[in-house]
C-alpha cells in the first residue's frame, strides 16, 4: 500500500529488499515485491501476475496511463503487442458510478485498436483457468490479427 500511495519509492523497496539475507518468507516476499515494483497494486493483479507465470504468458505492463477523451486512466495489465488490456475488476468496481466509469473507460478503449478483457477478482478465485484461457485466446487471436 505504501508503494500505491506513493509513500516508498519502488526503488527504495528493491533496494531495501536487496539487503535482507534471510527471511522465512523470503521466496514469497522476493515474488510478491518483484510484482509490486513492477507495477501491480492490488491483490487481484498479485494473483493475475502469478497466473500468467504459471501459464507460461509474457510479462505485460501494469498500470499503463493513457489519455481519453475522459481523461488520464491507468490499464491494470496491458500487453502493448497485440494490444491487450485486462482489468481486473475488485468489489469497488461494483459501487455506485463506477460501474459507468469503467464502461466509458472500456468503450473509449474499444474505439481503438485495443482489445479489453474484464476479470471479476471472484472470478480469479473461483474460475482461473477459464479466464487464463480466454486471456491465452486473445493474446494468440490479436498476434494473428496484426500480423495478418
Amino acid at each position: 500500500m505504501a508503494v500505491q500511495q506513493r509513500l516508498v519509492r519502488r526503488e527504495d523497496l528493491l533496494a531495501c529488499w536487496a539487503s535482507v539475507y534471510r527471511s522465512r518468507r523470503g521466496a514469497f516476499l522476493h515474488v510478491v515485491i518483484r510484482d509490486i515494483c513492477a507495477g501491480a497494486e492490488s491483490l487481484g493483479e498479485l494473483d493475475f501476475a502469478a497466473l500468467c507465470r504459471a501459464a507460461k504468458l509474457p510479462a505485460p505492463s501494469r498500470q499503463e496511463v493513457r489519455h481519453g477523451v475522459r481523461g488520464r486512466y491507468y490499464l491494470d495489465i496491458y500487453w502493448e503487442d497485440p494490444g491487450l488490456h485486462i482489468e481486473i475488476d475488485g468489489f469497488q468496481h461494483q459501487l455506485g458510478l463506477a460501474v459507468v466509469d469503467d464502461a466509458l473507460r472500456q468503450n473509449d478503449l474499444a474505439l481503438t485498436t485495443d482489445v479489453t478483457l474484464r476479470i471479476p477478482v471472484l472470478g480469479l478465485r473461483t474460475r482461473a483457468a477459464d479466464f487464463m484461457t480466454q486471456v491465452r485466446r486473445a493474446l494468440e487471436r490479436e498476434k494473428s490479427r496484426r500480423v495478418a
